[in-house]
């Protein structure tokens, strides 16, 4: 008997009635994030979604240097463990239908992210272009 590996689809947004979380994630250095945030809210709003609550995963300037800031924290989740946690729980407690990421996300990470967070994890282009 061998091991079955099962593949948890993630389902296309219905952007319009969603309830959505926002999530970002930006370099110390980028200082406009506030403002992509509020864009990127203000996209779905007008798209006929409700955002529900917002998460941002800010990388200061560390001991790793410049060459790591635009690497994710997580190559599987884009976050650090603290705030996939945070955001799982944010998901949870105002039962949001998906979690949009700013940042494009790659089959595995939408997979990995739908799983942790209870709600699918898409892109925000791919949410603005599913209808």
């Amino acid at each position: 008997m061998g091991l079955v590996r099962t593949r948890l689809q993630v389902p296309a947004l219905a952007v319009e009635g969603a309830d959505v979380v926002i999530v970002g994630c930006f370099s110390g250095k980028q200082k406009d994030f506030a403002a992509l945030m509020d864009t990127a809210a203000q996209e779905m709003t007008r798209r006929g979604a409700r955002v529900v609550g917002r998460i941002v995963q800010r990388r200061g300037v560390s001991g790793g240097g410049a060459e790591k800031m635009a690497l994710p924290y997580s190559s599987r989740t884009l976050l650090s463990y603290g705030k996939v946690r945070e955001a799982a729980a944010l998901c949870e407690q105002t039962n949001a239908d998906a979690a949009v990421f700013l940042a494009s996300l790659t089959k595995r990470q939408r997979r990995v992210l739908t799983e942790i967070l209870g709600c699918p994890a898409v892109s925000l282009v791919d949410a603005l272009t599913a209808d």
